[in-house]
């Protein structure tokens, strides 16, 4: 249960995976720019998983509430998810920016010429 949230995001983090790796089309496609992508990608998967379970061990147990036995039990599976989401995005984001610093460089010394 405790990878539950995360395998309920795992479409859209898929998608966004794809996104990064597929975009911008305008930076120059080299062999070490696949291994920066890879690694990130690898990097953004990891910290979604690791903090998806830290997410799941730090929400509280679900305790009876007023509401029966089963309240408050939805945040042992949305912690996880905000978690391993932003997890993911952040690492994306930041590879994103270094991606577009070092090879968004390369392409404006470039020109047109490596098109």
């Amino acid at each position: 249960m405790s990878y539950l949230a995360l395998l309920l995001l795992a479409p859209w983090l898929l998608i966004l995976g794809w996104a990064y790796f597929a975009y911008p089309k305008s930076l120059p496609r080299t062999a070490a720019r696949r291994a920066f992508d890879w690694t990130a990608l690898l990097i953004a998967a990891a910290s979604s998983v690791a903090l998806a379970k830290l997410g799941f061990d730090a929400a509280p147990p679900p305790q009876v509430g007023a509401f029966g036995r089963a309240s408050g039990a939805i945040w042992q599976q949305v912690l996880p998810a905000l978690l391993g989401y932003g997890a993911c995005v952040l690492v994306l984001l930041l590879a994103l920016l270094l991606r577009q610093v070092v090879w968004g460089r390369r392409a404006r010394q470039g020109g047109s010429a490596g098109r």
